[in-house]
C-alpha cells in the first residue's frame, strides 16, 4: 500500500476521533458541535496546519452526498405520529416561507449592501433554507410542542430542495446562460417537487415491502439496505430530473415508519452515518475558507444575519403558519430556531462552480452569518424556550422498540424497553389491551429476567419481550407506543383498532 494512501487512512482517522472528542466538548460547553468541527476544519487549512484545499467542485460533490445521507437520517427518525398534524405548517415553510425570506433578504441587501436585484435574490435564496443536521440535533433536546417541533423538522426536511433548485437557476443566469421566462421555471420547479414526492414515497413503500418479505442472512444487512434504498430515492429522482432531495427524505421516512426488522439497530445506524457525515462535511468546508478573506465581510454578514434572523424569517413565519393558527409564542421560538448550518454554505459553493461573478464573496459572507448566528440561535433556544413559556415541563420519551423475524412461525419478536418519564410504568400488563394474537412473555427487572402473569406491572427501565402474529406487529407496537404516551387510559379510535396518542 502507498504511503500517500497510508497517511490518508491515518488523517482521516485522527479527524474522526478529534471530532467524537469534539461533540463531547460541545455538550459541556453548550456550543453547537458544528463550530467545532468548522473550526477543525480551518485549523487544517492553509492558515493552520497548512493543508492546500481549493476544489470547489470536489466540495459540492461531496457536500450533496453527505446532505442525502443527513435528510435519510432525518426522516428515519421522524415519528409518523408526530408530525402528521404538522405537514401543513411544515410544508407551507418550506415553500411559501421560503419565498417571503429570500424576497425579504434580497430587498434589505440591495438597499442597505448596493447588491443588485439578481445577485440579491441568489444571496438571498443560499441563507434561506434551514438546516436540517442543525435543526434535528438541537430540537430534539429540547422538551418542545411535539406540533412545533414536528413542524421545524419537517421544514428543515423539506426546504432544501425548491432553494437548491432556485440557486442553480439564479446561478445560471448570472453565470450568462440561456434561462427560460420566470413562469416556466416556475412550472418546471413545481413538476420537479411533485415528481420527487412520488418517487420518494414510491422507493419507500416499495422498499419496506421488499425488506419485510425477504429474509437477509445478517441482521447487519438490514440497515444497510434501508440506507441503500434512501440513497436510491435520491438518485432515481435526480436521474429523471426531478427532486432527489425530496425524494431521500420521504423515503426516509416511510421506510423509518415501517414495520421493518431491527428497526433500533437500523436509526442507530444511520445516526452514526449522519454524524459521520456532519463531520465530513464541516471539516470540509472549514479546509475551503480562507481566514484573511473572511474579516473583510464581517459587516456584510452582520446586516445579512440580522436582516435574515429580525425580519425575514418572522416575514416567512408569520406568512406561512398565521393560516394554521399556530399560537404567537411558537411563532416566535419557530422564527429563532430557523438554524442554519452547513446547507447554506454548501449552496454557496454551486456559483463558485459555475463560474457566477462575485461568488466568492456571496461564499465568504454566508460562512461567517453561519458561524456568527449559530453561535446566537443555537446557544440561546433553550433559554428562548423558557421566556416563551413554550417548553414543556415533563415530556414521556417514547418507547424504544426493537423487532426482528421468526419466519418459520410467521411472528415476530419484538424487545421493548421503558424509558424514564413513560407511562408505561405502573401499567398491568392486562391493561395494555394488545391484540390477542400478542403476548408479553418475558420481563427482565434490574438484570433478573421472569415469566410474567397477568398481576405483573411494568416498571421504568424494565426490558420486555413481545410475540406477536406477523399481521398484528404494526397494531400491537401502536398500542404500545400509545399507552407510554397517554397511560392505560389511552382509548381506542373508531372500529380501526388504532390507539388514541395524547400530546
Amino acid at each position: 500500500m502507498s504511503t500517500t494512501v497510508t497517511v490518508a487512512l491515518a488523517v482521516g482517522a485522527l479527524v474522526v476521533l478529534t471530532a467524537a472528542v469534539a461533540l463531547r466538548l460541545s455538550d459541556r460547553l453548550g456550543l453547537p458541535a458544528l463550530l467545532l468541527y468548522l473550526a477543525l476544519g480551518v485549523g487544517l487549512g492553509e492558515d493552520g496546519l497548512g493543508i492546500q484545499f481549493s476544489d470547489v467542485d470536489l466540495t459540492q460533490t461531496l457536500g450533496v452526498a453527505a446532505l442525502v445521507v443527513i435528510l435519510a437520517e432525518g426522516g428515519l427518525t421522524t415519528r409518523w405520529s408526530d408530525v402528521r398534524r404538522a405537514v401543513g405548517p411544515g410544508l407551507t415553510l418550506a415553500t411559501v416561507g421560503v419565498l417571503v425570506s429570500v424576497a425579504a433578504t434580497a430587498a434589505v441587501a440591495v438597499w442597505l449592501l448596493g447588491f443588485g436585484w439578481t445577485d440579491a435574490l441568489l444571496l438571498g435564496a443560499v441563507v434561506s433554507s434551514t438546516d436540517a443536521a442543525a435543526v434535528f440535533a438541537t430540537l430534539r433536546r429540547l422538551p418542545l410542542p411535539r406540533r412545533m417541533a414536528a413542524s421545524l423538522e419537517m421544514e428543515s426536511g423539506l426546504n432544501d430542495a425548491p432553494v437548491i433548485l432556485l440557486v442553480l437557476v439564479l446561478s445560471e443566469r448570472l453565470a450568462g446562460g440561456e434561462t427560460a421566462p420566470w413562469w416556466v421555471t416556475a412550472v418546471e420547479v413545481v413538476g420537479e417537487l411533485a415528481g420527487g414526492s412520488v418517487i420518494g414515497v414510491a422507493v419507500g413503500f416499495g422498499g419496506a415491502w421488499l425488506l419485510r418479505r425477504v429474509a437477509l442472512p445478517l441482521a447487519g444487512f438490514y440497515p444497510l439496505a434501508t440506507l441503500a434504498l434512501c440513497v436510491l430515492a435520491f438518485a432515481s429522482a435526480d436521474l429523471v430530473h426531478t427532486s432527489g432531495f425530496v425524494a431521500v427524505y420521504l423515503a426516509g421516512l416511510v421506510l423509518g415508519n415501517a414495520p421493518l426488522p431491527h428497526r433500533a439497530g437500523t436509526i442507530g445506524f444511520a445516526e452514526g452515518m449522519a454524524t459521520l457525515a456532519q463531520i465530513g462535511l464541516f471539516v470540509l468546508l472549514g479546509l475551503l475558507a480562507s481566514p484573511g478573506r473572511l474579516l473583510d465581510v464581517v459587516p456584510e454578514a452582520l446586516v445579512v444575519g440580522l436582516a435574515l434572523l429580525l425580519v425575514a424569517r418572522p416575514l416567512s413565519v408569520v406568512a406561512s403558519l398565521t393560516w394554521f393558527r399556530v399560537p404567537w409564542p411558537q411563532q416566535a421560538f419557530i422564527s429563532w430556531a430557523g438554524l442554519r448550518g452547513a446547507v447554506p454554505i454548501v449552496l454557496a459553493t454551486f456559483p463558485i462552480a459555475a463560474a457566477v461573478p462575485g461568488a466568492t464573496r456571496v461564499f465568504d459572507i454566508v460562512f461567517v452569518l453561519v458561524v456568527v448566528f449559530t453561535v446566537v440561535q443555537g446557544g440561546s433556544l433553550p433559554a428562548v424556550a423558557r421566556l416563551l413559556r413554550i417548553a414543556t415541563p415533563v415530556t414521556p420519551r417514547d418507547i424504544d422498540v426493537e423487532s426482528a423475524p421468526l419466519d418459520e412461525l410467521g411472528a415476530e419478536l419484538m424487545q421493548l424497553t421503558v424509558p424514564p418519564g413513560s407511562r408505561l410504568h405502573g401499567v398491568y400488563l392486562p391493561e395494555l389491551r394488545l391484540p390477542e394474537d400478542a403476548a408479553v412473555v418475558l420481563v427482565v427487572r434490574d438484570g433478573k429476567p421472569f415469566v410474567p402473569d397477568a398481576d405483573t406491572r411494568l416498571m421504568r427501565g424494565d426490558q420486555a419481550l413481545l410475540v406477536s402474529a406477523r399481521a398484528s406487529r404494526a397494531e400491537a407496537e401502536r398500542r404500545l407506543r400509545a399507552v407510554s404516551r397517554a397511560g392505560r387510559l389511552a382509548t381506542w379510535r373508531g372500529e380501526t383498532g388504532r390507539p388514541t396518542e395524547v400530546d
